[in-house]
């Protein structure tokens, strides 16, 4: 995964709590950027080139553009009027992000000679430079940066070190302590991004939502936030809040009460302390207050645009309604987004085309990809690869239910849990019967379940095609296999997969991909759909690294009733376009052909009965 931490949780901020001065400066900058004709909605372009997620790899960034036809090999711009979107996330990890955004510089200034341009977004790690956030940055990164070091800067916040490490008498050890918190070139690192810095000034002009002829680009997604705010709002009120907080840790630090070593998590905790200190002047004071609420902005949520993961995680039925509301909003009919590191690093689509996905793993050495461009010149899209190599286009996003090696598709899952060999049995604390099954793709988890008594009847099998029929991509991979002459089901165990219990025991989830509360909606549907007459916890699996939802157990569903299961009667659904437009899909002859070898014909009938009775209940 590209970082542990995936944006804080949204909790509303209170402008008015501010002093005065403050959330005036604020509201006033966002109004004057409503004043001009907004750069961050752009029509009638020749030809865009975008990518995302550099993470300084400068020689990637170099192949790509150069096979892209936006730079020759003096690293010039030889684009003309073509429009150069990088989605965020130039910085941290790659030792060359100096050398990157230096280019990034230069080729604005080229491209406007053209009459082209460059339109840089800012993604998270823009924003985590800019107020504190350094955990990703390389020593690399500061290394570029020591020619610029100050050694009376350095020597003045190593005195702040001791004082507030009094108990280390040892100076060899302090010193050592002090080197690897701050590496050679950080505070020249850190004042070149200050709001007056030669880097935080530039990126603290630059937009988090771009719209060129109806394509939004965007560095993490389109969440309901943006519905809220709209276009205008992402690009002013949030950009006001990150600028406001950037020039109060300045200022705090320019008056030695915050070491720019402090990490932005622990700003708050410092700061209050302080709040009420009368020896501080009214603006100190005002920088301490702000630097307390600006810290839960909605610019570090993890549903803010920068951090949104619901566009590629969340399945097509809990997404496209919520997603097809803010692109309406923001006038686009798709979103190009980086971020995520797309599974099978090349350049993906989803959700019919409305979500392409860019951010391939640039910067080798951490995600094992390479650098690709999306070319968008009228109607047409194609892809070039930073080896030269060139595609007509975005590839389907693949169906992926389970964390296990991105190159084993679900179609390799069938056939190696279809044709392995079942080396081991075993029976875990919840009674299930776990196996696993030796093939030429690996060894794989899986749990076999038994078939009930009654003849043509798989229900775990039955369950898994009838969510790939919707779409709903919640089952694990199941399929029909003998064991010990047992006729029953083999279904994917994710390694590592936790369950309900463990996760509401923990209060984990809180960072999910896709939020839970989305994820457990289309879950009731779903259990409505089957008639599950009780889903245990047990029976709710998660992946831990992105809390994706996964269902299992369901030997007690698909009963002849042909109404809601009574847990379920007097819970709202999310009945939506995306779902009536599935239920409609999944007509009596495509249940027949898909589940007919594993749901009997009365089984079937009472499937259809709940799927017309749940598209009934959408009108109502």
């Amino acid at each position: 995964m590209k970082q542990t931490h995936r944006g804080k949780q949204s909790r509303p901020v209170s402008l008015r709590s501010w002093p005065f001065s403050l959330f005036s400066s604020i509201v006033l900058v966002a109004l004057l950027g409503c004043v001009h004709a907004a750069p961050w909605s752009i029509t009638g372009a020749e030809r865009v080139v975008a990518i995302s997620d550099v993470h300084g790899a400068y020689d990637g960034m170099l192949r790509t553009l150069k096979h892209a036809g936006v730079i020759d090999d003096e690293q010039s711009w030889i684009a003309g009027a073509t429009k150069l979107v990088i989605t965020g996330d130039l910085l941290d990890r790659g030792a060359d992000s100096r050398k990157v955004m230096d280019l990034v510089m230069a080729l604005e200034r080229q491209a406007a000679l053209s009459g082209g341009a460059v339109h840089l977004l800012l993604g998270n790690h823009e924003v985590m430079n800019l107020v504190g956030d350094l955990r990703y940055v390389s020593r690399g990164e500061y290394a570029a940066f020591a020619g610029d070091e100050n050694a009376a800067e350095r020597q003045r916040w190593f005195e702040y070190f001791r004082s507030a490490n009094a108990d280390v008498a040892d100076e060899a050890t302090l010193r050592a302590d002090f080197d690897k918190k701050a590496p050679p070139g950080f505070f020249a690192h850190r004042r070149a991004f200050r709001p007056d810095g030669h880097y935080g000034k530039w990126l603290l002009q630059k937009p988090l939502l771009l719209v060129i002829d109806e394509t939004a680009f965007v560095h993490g997604g389109l969440s309901p936030m943006i519905e809220k705010l709209g276009l205008d709002g992402v690009n002013t009120l949030l950009a006001a809040e990150l600028r406001a907080y950037s020039e109060a840790v300045g200022a705090l630090n320019d008056a030695g009460l915050l070491s720019p070593t402090e990490n932005f998590y622990y700003h708050p905790e410092l700061l209050k302390p302080m709040q009420q200190d009368a020896a501080l002047s009214g603006e100190l004071r005002g920088a301490i207050a702000a630097v307390i609420e600006l810290n839960d902005s909605d610019i570090h949520s993890s549903q803010g645009p920068l951090w949104y993961r619901g566009n590629v995680a969340c399945s097509a039925l809990t997404e496209s309604d919520k997603l097809d509301r803010v692109l309406q909003t923001i006038g686009a009919t798709r979103v190009v987004i980086g971020h995520t590191p797309t599974m099978t690093r090349r350049v993906l689509q989803r959700l019919d085309g409305k979500v392409i996905e860019i951010d391939t793993g640039m910067l080798t050495a951490a995600y094992k990809g390479s650098g690709n461009a999306l070319v968008i010149e009228g109607d047409s899209l194609a892809v070039i690869n930073e080896s030269g190599a060139a595609s007509d286009g975005p590839v389907p996003h693949p169906r992926h239910v389970g964390a296990r090696r991105d190159t084993l598709s679900a179609a390799d899952l069938e056939e190696a849990m279809t044709r392995g060999v079942i080396a081991a049995t075993g029976v875990d604390e919840s009674g299930r019967t776990i196996v696993s099954v030796k093939s030429d793709a690996g060894n794989i988890s899986a749990v076999f379940s038994k078939n009930p008594r009654s003849k043509g009847f798989v229900p775990e099998v039955a369950a898994y095609r009838l969510d790939r029929l919707l779409s709903l991509d919640m089952v694990p991979v199941t399929v029909l296999r003998e064991m010990d002459g047992q006729a029953g089901s083999l279904q994917f165990l994710p390694e590592k997969a936790s369950d309900e219990t463990k996760r509401a025991a923990g209060r984990l989830g809180g960072d999910a991909w896709c939020p839970l509360n989305d994820q457990w909606s289309s879950m009731y549907v779903f259990d409505a759909l089957i008639f599950n007459p009780g889903r245990q916890p047990q029976a709710i699996l998660y992946s831990p690294d992105n809390w994706q939802l996964m269902l299992s157990g369901h030997q007690d569903s698909f009963t002849t009733h042909r109404d809601r299961p009574p847990g379920l009667r007097s819970v709202e659904l999310p009945l939506g376009t995306a779902w009536v437009k599935a239920l409609q899909s999944v007509d009596d002859a495509s249940l027949q052909a898909e589940l007919g070898d594993v749901l009997d014909k009365r089984r079937l009938a009472a499937l259809s009965k709940r799927r017309d009775q749940l598209l009934e209940d959408a009108k109502n």
